[in-house]
C-alpha cells in the first residue's frame, strides 16, 4: 500500500480533515496533501511523528509487513505464500472481513508463523 492511501486511511479514522491534521503535525495541510496524493513522500523523522500520531508502527505507515526471518528457507517462504494465497473468507460471528481486517490478521498470522517455525527448529529431532 502507498504511504498516501495509508495516510488517507488512518487521517479517515480519526474523524479529521487534513488542515486538522496537518496543523497538528506543524506542517501546512498543502504539504500533507502532497503526501496523501503520493506527490512528495515524508521525511523519516516526520515518518515517525506521523506513526505516532496515529499510534501506529512506522513500518505499517510505509506498508512494511513483519520482516522475513534470514534463517527462514526457500522451503519456509514457499509454505508461507501459499498458506497466506489460500482462496477462501476470513470470517468473524459467521460475517466476512472486510479487506483492511483481513490485512491485520495475515500480518498477525505471519508475525505467529514465523515464530513457530523459528521455536520447531530448536526442537531436537526424536529418533
Amino acid at each position: 500500500m502507498a504511504i498516501g492511501k495509508k495516510l488517507i486511511e488512518l487521517r479517515e479514522r480519526t474523524g479529521l480533515s487534513q488542515y486538522e491534521v496537518a496543523e497538528r503535525l506543524g506542517i501546512q495541510r498543502a504539504r500533507y496533501n502532497s503526501w496523501e496524493q503520493d506527490i512528495a513522500n515524508p521525511r523519516t523523522p516526520m515518518i515517525i511523528k506521523i506513526a505516532d500520531f496515529f499510534e501506529v508502527d512506522p513500518n505499517e505507515l510505509l506498508g512494511h509487513s513483519a520482516p522475513i526471518p534470514g534463517w527462514a528457507t526457500s522451503k519456509d517462504k514457499r509454505d508461507f505464500r501459499k498458506m497466506l494465497e489460500e482462496d477462501g473468507e476470513l470470517m468473524f460471528d459467521g460475517l466476512p472481513m472486510d479487506k483492511e481486517d483481513r490485512e491485520k490478521i495475515l500480518r498477525v498470522v505471519e508475525a505467529v508463523f514465523w515464530d513457530a517455525k523459528k521455536k520447531n527448529r530448536r526442537k531436537p529431532i526424536d529418533e
